[in-house]
């Protein structure tokens, strides 16, 4: 079964806009997990705009699961993972007036840097993933900068498949990535993926992609909840993933 990490950066954004604890998200993120799912994802930006450097600190010791936190690795963000030591840490090349995540690394351009970064981390016992498009190339040179794991970034799925009409439509949609993720297994890198997926396109991605090992899901199921309730809409990408 491919797992499911929750990422509660809305949930963050919600609580800054009244300026209080409401909703509280520690309590939030203990019953996201109680509901099932397989772990916490966090994404804290520079601004702190949603979840807060405390925050990452304060989860440490509430998360029983799989504690992803992504991020940019500038020296505050490098320190802060350092400190609290999660159990997976994924790197992003997000610019720091970004909206959120539009691009994969250039792992080739990159190389040098994100090799002493990885290296950094994983010496400290904290598995390491890099946000990549789904470009076998950059896979490649992903596996010799020595990551565990790469995440797919998802958005170009998301959008074809959303106006795909026919199976070959969703097939083309999905293509690019079954081709990556096969390219990942053969360098023995492991599978995550995410941006945009949803209760509408969650199972037919992992259908279509070979020994997917995690999805970070976070604005889609913040906002299907707003229908069906946050147990309700975690139950159900459950049994999709399974």
């Amino acid at each position: 079964m491919t797992k499911l990490s929750v990422n509660i950066n809305k949930i963050a954004t919600l609580r800054n806009a009244r300026g209080g604890n409401m909703p509280n998200l520690l309590n939030v993120s203990k019953d996201i997990e109680d509901f099932g799912a397989q772990g916490i994802t966090i994404h804290p930006r520079p601004d702190e705009r949603h979840i807060k450097y405390n925050d990452a600190r304060a989860l440490k010791s509430i998360v029983t699961t799989e504690y992803n936190i992504e991020g940019n690795p500038n020296p505050k963000f490098i320190d802060l993972v350092l400190e609290v030591k999660p159990t997976q840490v994924t790197l992003v090349p997000d610019a720091v007036d970004a909206i959120t995540s539009n691009a994969g690394w250039d792992t080739e351009k990159h190389f040098d840097f994100l090799k002493e970064v990885i290296d950094t981390f994983k010496k400290n016992g904290i598995r390491t993933s890099i946000f990549v498009d789904p470009n076998p190339l950059i896979i490649e040179k992903a596996a010799e900068i020595g990551t565990d794991r790469i995440e797919l970034y998802t958005e170009s799925f998301a959008k074809d498949y959303a106006i795909a009409k026919t199976e070959e439509e969703k097939q083309n949609a999905v293509r690019l990535f079954n081709i990556a993720a096969k390219k990942a297994t053969e360098v023995n890198l492991g599978i995550n993926a995410g941006h945009d997926l949803s209760l509408d396109n969650i199972q037919f991605f992992k259908e279509n992609t070979p020994n997917l090992l995690e999805v970070s899901i976070g604005h889609a199921l913040i906002c299907e909840s707003l229908y069906f309730g946050l147990e309700n809409v975690i139950n159900m990408y459950l049994n999709k993933l399974k």
